[in-house]
């Protein structure tokens, strides 16, 4: 069993504004708990702290029992990882050590004696550590995760999985591993509904402590047995499940406000004592001790500080526009995926919302991709409407042409804006805070929203939206919704969130044979 605790936590970001603010929370053995927040509240930052990645600038973050992470962003287009090194990036970090010591101890290894008995050395060390027991392990995640024996995939590449393969892998690696403490950072992010199903159940299983963070209500609903609230640079926890939050969270802040609102009154009223008194003391030396008396108290009433404010809430407006378009938006005959699906029909229409539903590695965001424009292998034939302009959201946020730029940056460039319309574009975003930070240094959330300002921006007629709400926290997915109800033009999103997949009119289906097919209502297969 393990925990993990702060204790009057501040964490200030490289530009010395406060990220956290003199926090103190535990998560006892055995839990299960839901780390919930605004997009850039802090709650990676959090899971960085407890994992040792960051130093806090003042207070003290402890646990006990071994800490496994799942990272937000796994794989990249960049990633020259295998399968066995990111198996081994979640493994402890005696295995991690000693196994860079024994690949080391095999590049070196040559006819001479010292390198075989390096080698011979580095072999009874990594034995020593666990690690070829823990490959037994591994075996067991690939098998279940891939379908196939460790040995057969561990130089695979990282980037021919899928997101959701790559969450899954390492899912089952952290769940089946020794570590007592799991950080789980958007854990069902790219998981298909039978994933989250299957995450659900594991993480009810499991007599770790676990804290994840995740934007997926079903998900917190089944397995949060509390809920950890970072907000406003505090963090404040929920003893309850998901089903009571939203009405503590409601409850808190008009607690909140009202502990303001008396603070406020007797600011006031002390003031005014404090004026009627040195008014009389003018022309009456005996109230002279009661008008001090009054100033000190006054004076440390205020030096004692308001209360907590109550959280500031979100205010995403997102103004997506479109245009009219041919009223056919796509075509496809006889479409087939290579290798992934067989040959299939379809038509939409001008302003259509279509859902694309199906499991992991059936060829959803390939079809994005393809629909976008990439080279994709195909044969048959697709052909977008007239005017129709398609804008791509990408799944994995892997945008390398925008890394090393910032937000205020990327907005101008791509749109010819000024700095001060950039600025006003991203304060209806909430990023103006965020539009001097380099892109791959904003949370996932905030990269999520800049994706759909850019797509704002640029007057696309086709949004082709792969998992957009996967990083993007309740009041902007609700503010993506009301911005798609009212966009002027057609919608294809692949998504496996159940509660965003409500609002389409139809849904094309994935099947895992290969087959492509509609359906008027989802199917999650």
């Amino acid at each position: 069993m393990g925990h993990i605790e702060v204790s009057r936590l501040t964490y200030a970001l490289p530009d010395g504004r406060l990220l956290l603010d003199d926090v103190s929370f535990r998560v006892g053995d055995g839990v299960n708990a839901g780390l919930v927040g605004p997009n850039g509240a802090g709650k990676t930052t959090l899971l960085r702290l407890f994992a040792g990645d960051i130093q806090p600038s003042s207070g003290v973050v402890t646990g006990s029992g071994g800490i496994g992470v799942m990272r937000q962003f796994i794989g990249s287009v960049r990633d020259g990882r295998t399968v066995h090194d990111l198996l081994l990036s979640v493994a402890p970090g005696t295995v991690q050590a000693v196994a860079e010591r024994l690949a080391r101890a095999e590049r070196e290894l040559d006819d001479g004696e010292h390198s075989q008995i390096a080698y011979a050395q580095a072999i009874t060390d990594y034995t020593d550590a666990g690690g070829y027991d823990i490959e037994v392990v591994w075996d067991t995640c690939t098998t279940a995760a891939l379908g196939l024996p460790f040995d057969e995939v561990k130089d695979r590449g990282v980037t021919t999985l899928s997101g959701g393969e790559q969450k899954r892998l390492v899912l089952e690696a952290l769940l089946r591993g020794p570590d007592e403490v799991l950080l789980l950072d958007e854990p069902d992010n790219y998981l298909d509904v039978p994933g989250k199903d299957w995450l659900a159940g594991r993480l009810r299983a499991t007599s770790k402590t676990v804290l994840l963070v995740s934007h997926d209500r079903r998900l917190l609903a089944d397995v949060a047995d509390r809920i950890v609230t970072v907000e406003s640079r505090d963090v404040w926890v929920h003893g309850g499940g998901f089903a009571g939050y939203a009405q503590a969270r409601r409850d808190r802040t008009e607690r909140l406000h009202e502990l303001r609102r008396r603070w406020d009154e007797e600011q006031k009223r002390l003031k005014q004592l404090v004026h009627t008194l040195r008014q009389r003391a003018a022309n009456n030396d005996a109230v002279a001790s009661s008008y001090q008396a009054a100033r000190t108290r006054l004076q440390r009433f205020e030096e004692a500080g308001p209360p907590q404010s109550a959280p500031k809430e979100q205010n995403v407006r997102m103004r997506l526009r479109g245009s009219r378009t041919g009223k056919r938006a796509l075509i496809c005959e006889s479409l087939e995926l290579a290798g992934m699906t067989h040959p299939f029909d379809t038509e939409i229409w001008y302003g259509e919302r279509v859902a694309v539903l199906g499991s992991n590695g059936s060829g959803k965001s390939t079809f994005m991709r393809l629909l976008a424009g990439h080279d994709i292998p195909y044969t048959g034939a697709f052909r977008l409407g007239a005017r129709v302009v398609p804008g791509l959201f990408v799944q994995t946020h892997t945008r390398p042409d925008l890394h090393g730029r910032t937000p205020a940056e990327i907005v101008m460039s791509e749109n010819a804006l000024t700095r001060n319309d950039a600025m006003a574009a991203l304060a209806r975003y909430e990023l103006a805070p965020a539009g001097s930070r380099p892109f791959e240094t904003l949370s996932g959330g905030q990269q999520a929203r800049l994706q759909i300002l850019l797509l704002e921006l640029s007057g696309a007629t086709l949004l082709l939206l792969d998992e957009p709400t996967d990083n993007l926290d309740l009041a902007s997915a609700e503010a993506l919704q009301e911005g798609l109800a009212s966009y002027s033009g057609t919608v294809l999103a692949v998504t496996h969130d159940r509660w965003f997949a409500t609002d389409f009119d139809r849904y094309l289906i994935f099947a895992s044979t290969g087959d492509v097919h509609e359906s008027p209502t989802p199917l999650w297969q």
